[in-house]
């Protein structure tokens, strides 16, 4: 990238240490500043729908990540974004697994049916504004075999993610159809981002100044 184009830029912060945001930041030809991962508590509240669920968590993140930010004065006058993906079957939300039967239970429960992602997007501006999306994906997944759960749950990939799937990954060849944004589905929709950042004064396409 061109050095001037660096020093006047402003600074965009992403609320998530998640090498798969960055990646699809990247896409786009966006490189963010500095990962700051928001530590929140991601328990749903009682009778909150899917859809809820991660409107709120991404709007938590992002102004978790803001506090830290404003007590740095190299991030002054940042962008920050922040997402949450939730996925679910009707209004069960399942769970961003961490443990083996837990991730075990939901791809049991996501074989052979229809299942909706939720991914929210929260963008704060350097002056405190914030806006939001929200991107809800429909994915049906084949039926799924013992031994194919079963080798799955070996490969470790669904540690952290919701529903117990990574679709960027081996899990990709689960889907059958998918209706919606499958960059929503791996974690951030680029559409909507794109969108919020441009809108709100972003310089989105600086980045892709001599990239040949």
């Amino acid at each position: 990238m061109d050095t001037q184009a660096k020093t006047w830029r402003p600074k965009l912060v992403l609320a998530s240490g998640s090498p798969r945001r960055v990646a699809l930041l990247q896409q786009i030809g966006v490189e963010p500043d500095e990962l700051i991962p928001a530590d929140i508590d991601e328990t749903p509240k009682k009778n909150e729908l899917p859809r809820s669920l991660a409107t709120r968590l991404a709007s938590e993140k992002a102004w978790a990540a803001r506090r830290i930010a404003e007590t740095r004065a190299d991030l002054a006058g940042s962008y920050l974004i922040a997402a949450d993906t939730v996925v679910s079957l009707g209004r069960l939300i399942l769970p961003k697994c961490e443990l083996v039967d837990e991730a075990g239970g939901c791809l049991r429960k996501l074989s052979g049916r229809a299942h909706r992602v939720y991914t929210a997007v929260s963008l704060i501006t350097p002056k405190g504004a914030e806006r939001r999306r929200l991107v809800e994906t429909r994915v049906r997944f084949k039926r799924l075999a013992n031994d194919e759960i079963e080798a799955y749950l070996a490969s470790g990939e669904w540690r952290g993610k919701a529903g117990g799937y990574a679709i960027q990954g081996l899990a990709g060849g689960f889907p059958v159809k998918l209706v919606g944004s499958y960059s929503s589905v791996v974690g951030l929709p680029l559409y909507e981002t794109m969108s919020l950042l441009t809108g709100e004064g972003y310089p989105v396409q600086l980045f892709w100044l001599n990239r040949a």
